[in-house]
């Protein structure tokens, strides 16, 4: 990725530099998702009695390719750096990584619990909600909130603030934004901003694309609910087996499922200081817009 200053910005006129200014393109970005969304939450007035699956099917359906064409028409051009963070020029490998890393992670997490007896498999499930958590709970989830924590907020945090400042902030809106989540504590948000918080924000960071984190929540979010029937942030699921948390809540989430529990907390977060680590050894840590020199300020192209 290359990170310039042009030269030329200075002669811009005034509205333009106002319009370019990182925390103005931010907003401007955010309010065009919010436009985005509009259809999608029509067709409940639109098709009144339609329900179930077929409904969120629909729903998801309009706000992903509306969400797509605002994103790769207006929002990639917004900004003192334009630029694309779902180009499909390497998108597979690296959504690929991230659908690895999700299922592998959370895999491992499972494990542990198992081992620490605060996670046990009961019976047998099915796949009575198979459409629904794919839909509903990993697929639309990973599209919109990392395009909105990544794509947007990150992206303009960075070039106002620089890497750190953009991975520390997003991180904790990440989290306080999951304490409307049903049996949501303060604990959780802390856990989902430590976690999910740097680890996103650093896959991110290292590809400087969209698709890895995506990849990892959506993987992440399906691996819970849908294979080990595990609470996804809070939200009980009807999954492939049945399962129940157990023991001290420290270990097993409480009601909020795995992700709050210590377990997730230690293996997400190596996992994300390793990501961290890997976008500092590749150059990708963009300093804040006030300590650049004046002239282009290049940022090794990521792998």
């Amino acid at each position: 990725m290359t990170d310039q200053q042009p030269a030329d910005i200075a002669a811009r006129p005034w509205w333009k530099r106002l319009l370019q200014f990182p925390l103005v393109a931010m907003v401007i970005a955010i309010i065009l998702l919010i436009v985005a969304t509009i259809p999608a939450g029509a067709v409940h007035y639109v098709l009144p009695k339609l329900s179930g699956d077929p409904l969120l099917v629909i729903r998801s359906l309009l706000e992903f390719v509306f969400t797509l064409v605002m994103y790769k028409l207006v929002m990639v051009r917004l900004g003192r750096q334009p630029r694309d963070d779902l180009k499909l020029a390497g998108a597979g490998g690296q959504l690929g990584r991230g659908l690895l890393l999700g299922v592998g992670l959370f895999s491992l997490v499972v494990a542990v619990a198992a081992l620490l007896h605060v996670y046990a498999i009961t019976g047998r499930g099915d796949t009575s909600a198979l459409l629904s958590t794919a839909v509903g709970m990993a697929i639309m989830p990973a599209f919109r909130e990392e395009l909105l924590f990544r794509g947007v907020l990150f992206r303009w945090l960075e070039e106002f603030g620089g890497s750190w400042f953009a991975l520390a902030l997003t991180s904790a809106l990440f989290g306080a934004a999951h304490l409307m989540n049903t049996n949501a504590t303060t604990l959780s948000a802390v856990a989902i901003a430590i976690e999910a918080g740097v680890l996103l924000g650093a896959s991110y960071m290292l590809t400087r694309s969209l698709w890895m984190p995506m990849g990892f929540h959506a993987a992440w979010n399906f691996t819970q609910g849908e294979i080990f029937d595990v609470p996804v942030s809070g939200v009980d699921q009807h999954g492939l087996v049945t399962a129940k948390m157990m023991g001290d809540p420290l270990l097993s989430g409480g009601m909020f499922g795995l992700e709050a529990s210590v377990i997730a907390m230690v293996l997400a977060t190596a996992t994300g200081l390793w990501l961290v680590w890997l976008a500092i050894r590749a150059g990708q840590v963009a300093p804040p817009m006030w300590a650049r020199p004046k002239g282009p300020t290049v940022i090794a192209d990521a792998a």
